[in-house]
């Protein structure tokens, strides 16, 4: 394995520009002496919300409590059935059974590999609560497009725990359903110095069930009123750093597009780009840049070698997963059947490096390290 001259990713690069920012922003949480759930967890919820054109926002501890809060703020519950992808990470499906809801997979469709709108109209039953739709990589998805073909009003949750910015014609992602879930994960497009999460909505009802739910279902201290309710409380201090990040998100999203643009350039015809369709009025996050190719492990193993760090999201489809496996709709026998886009795609995906920090010198090798290798293929 050769040494890593590009880095999938690098933590150490993001903080630098806004290191006397950060430091001022810390101390003065510290100075504060308010710690949870504070003034700084209320200006950045009203800060993210706007930025996002949503009505409001509920700061909870991490991204996946985010997907649970929503589900519940939408009204889902135990023996309701959750339709949703699962190409995606778990995420949805982990929220689901701590419901005790039922995740329903459908297939997903190209070039996004996100959710397939008619397979999840065809999945609807009288037990459907809700469908999740994941903004995957940063792809933004056609929720207008899902929610017109609808037979019945059904809630529609977004995940948008990797499309920060993320945009489709006048809305961004996280504005478009009943209810969005994001994650603040270090590594994502709006990352914290931990974990952090937080659900945006433009529905005042959902906004109020969710601020209880994630402070254990109290109308009152210590008066809990409201089934399903726990401790998800966004800290003040990632709160904090959240604000001094968030207006730079947009210009880490543009270098985003930038990077995945180049590495689109040197794809040869053995590898697909995941992304909006040309035509589309789109503008991706690319919290990861994916590629699919058909000799997946072939070509990460000689890309290491050449010292280009890569990543796989994902490879196990949820019905395949040992804790999913004949929770949802079928069993992992049946997956391969139900879901062929999916499985193929598990199977294929690589993700390239694509971070806003990553310097011109780095992705000039390793664009180079790829021509060089699709050449000695051809």
């Amino acid at each position: 394995m050769g040494e890593v001259a590009v880095p999938f990713n690098d933590l150490r690069r993001q903080p630098a520009p806004l290191a006397a920012e950060l430091r001022a922003a810390v101390q003065r949480v510290l100075d504060s002496g308010w710690f949870v759930l504070g003034p700084e967890v209320e200006a950045f919820e009203a800060e993210f919300a706007t930025w996002c054109g949503a009505a409001g926002c509920v700061g909870v501890a991490n991204g996946t409590d985010a997907l649970e809060l929503a589900l519940r703020g939408v009204g889902v519950g135990p023996g309701d059935e959750v339709i949703t992808v699962a190409n995606a990470g778990g995420y949805t499906s982990v929220a689901c059974l701590a419901i005790g809801a039922v995740p329903i997979y459908v297939d997903v469709t190209e070039p996004t590999l996100g959710i397939d709108a008619a397979a999840a109209v065809a999945a609807i039953t009288p037990r459907t609560a809700a469908i999740v739709v994941t903004h995957l990589y940063g792809i933004v998805a056609d929720v207008d497009g899902l929610r017109r073909a609808l037979p019945r009003p059904i809630p529609v949750v977004e995940d948008a725990a990797q499309a920060h910015g993320a945009r489709r014609g006048t809305w961004r992602a996280g504005a478009a359903g009943d209810a969005a879930a994001f994650s603040f994960y270090p590594t994502k497009n709006l990352g914290a110095v931990g974990d952090g999460g937080a659900v945006v909505s433009s529905r005042e009802d959902v906004l109020e069930r969710v601020r209880r739910l994630r402070q254990y279902g109290w109308s009152v201290r210590n008066s809990a009123e409201l089934a399903g309710g726990r401790n998800s409380r966004l800290d003040e201090l990632q709160a904090a750093v959240l604000r001094c990040k968030l207006p730079h998100v947009d210009a880490g999203n543009e270098r985003r597009r930038a990077i995945a643009a180049r590495w689109r350039q040197a794809l040869g015809p053995t590898l697909r780009f995941v992304a909006s369709p040309p035509g589309i009025d789109a503008e991706d996050a690319f919290h990861l840049c994916v590629v699919r190719a058909p000799e997946r492990e072939q070509l990460r193993r000689r890309l290491h070698e050449n010292g280009v760090a890569t990543g796989v999201h994902f490879a196990v489809p949820d019905p395949e997963q040992p804790a999913f496996a004949r929770r949802g709709a079928g069993g992992a026998p049946a997956a391969a059947a139900a879901l062929p886009v999916t499985i193929a795609a598990c199977s294929e995906v690589v993700s390239l490096p694509c971070f806003p920090e990553l310097r011109d010198d780095e992705l000039d090798r390793a664009v180079h390290v790829l021509d060089d290798l699709i050449g000695s293929q051809g």
